[in-house]
């Protein structure tokens, strides 16, 4: 198959982004053979890409955008289970990347010693994959649904650079996010999350039939599947991140950074005010973008300025 690469730069992705180009098939087939099968000439404007409406697509497309820049082999998920957007993932790893070296004089803490939580790790098993690729960290993924932690497990197991760097929990109470999971010794430089932002399984259903109606053949990447602990929960994106900012009072100095996914923009107000309510020293929302798709995370700490200025990034 012929490729016709055309290197033109995706807007507002990190500078570091890998992803911040657009996809090169030529190379993603070499690293995926089957991947060959899936992609299609747009006629709008004769480019390369894939039908995004179609999951194994997609899944096709992650498995070979992990190989061809992160050396991961054996990537899948469980049917039904979210397919994630791999560009917009490693947003949020380089922002947050960019975060930490904030307090660590400019320079991003890479290594082992950077661990950081990941709230509902799902199947995929991403965040820690790309922050670990990107940065050497190690990760504590925590999830309350065993099928996806045993997904999980088999993805480490096939790539042995894994095994050291990723550590799994199930939380066994669904209704706690930190209790029974940041444990007295634990300390962890950042959590991370893509919250359940429907508050019911109707809603996430409608959502995601919208998404697929109004799919164009321009790059656009949809989570596909999901189970009802990826898609919604009781009180929906709000209900969850107001448990979470709660839930990390108890912990003010075992985490430098909590840090969230915010789908809703109109959802910022009322996570300020409870994190104002509950006296978080520090407050930030790092905007992001993907073309036209805009969204953010929300990070708060309790570290007051000298103990931020203090906190000792590669003894921890």
């Amino acid at each position: 198959m012929k490729s016709k690469t055309v290197q033109t730069e995706k807007s507002n992705l990190h500078p570091r982004n890998p992803h911040r180009f657009r996809y090169d098939f030529e190379k993603l087939i070499k690293a995926l053979p089957e991947l060959a099968s899936f992609v299609i000439t747009n006629t709008h404007n004769e480019e390369q890409t894939i039908d995004f409406s179609n999951s194994d697509a997609v899944i096709a497309l992650n498995k070979a955008l992990l190989v061809s820049e992160y050396r991961i082999e054996n990537w899948n998920i469980p049917s039904n289970y979210l397919c994630p957007p791999i560009p917009g993932r490693a947003d949020y790893i380089h922002y947050l990347a960019d975060l930490l070296a904030e307090s660590n004089n400019g320079t991003i803490p890479k290594g082992e010693n950077i661990l950081g939580l990941d709230i509902g790790i799902g199947a995929n098993c991403i965040y820690p994959i790309l922050g670990n690729s990107s940065y050497g960290w190690s990760f504590v993924g925590v999830d309350i649904d065993e099928n996806a932690l045993q997904n999980c497990k088999k993805i480490i197991g096939q790539n042995p650079k894994l095994s050291e760097a990723i550590s799994l929990q199930l939380q066994t109470t669904p209704r706690y996010i930190f209790k029974n999971i940041i444990l007295p010794e634990d300390k962890f430089s950042f959590t991370i999350c893509n919250p359940p932002f429907h508050s019911s399984e109707t809603a996430a259903s409608k959502a995601n039939s919208r998404k697929v109606n109004q799919l164009k053949s321009d790059e656009k990447q949809l989570n596909f599947g999901g189970k009802a602990a990826e898609l919604w929960c009781a009180g929906g994106e709000i209900g969850f991140i107001t448990q979470m900012i709660y839930e990390s009072v108890k912990y003010p100095f075992q985490c430098f950074w909590f840090t969230t996914l915010v789908s809703k923009k109109d959802n910022l107000k009322t996570i300020y005010r409870t994190l104002n309510k509950v006296g978080a020293v520090t407050i930030k929302t790092i905007e992001m973008a993907q073309g036209q798709k805009r969204s953010r995370f929300v990070a708060w700490t309790f570290l007051s300025a000298l103990q931020q200025k203090e906190w000792d990034f590669s003894n921890e």
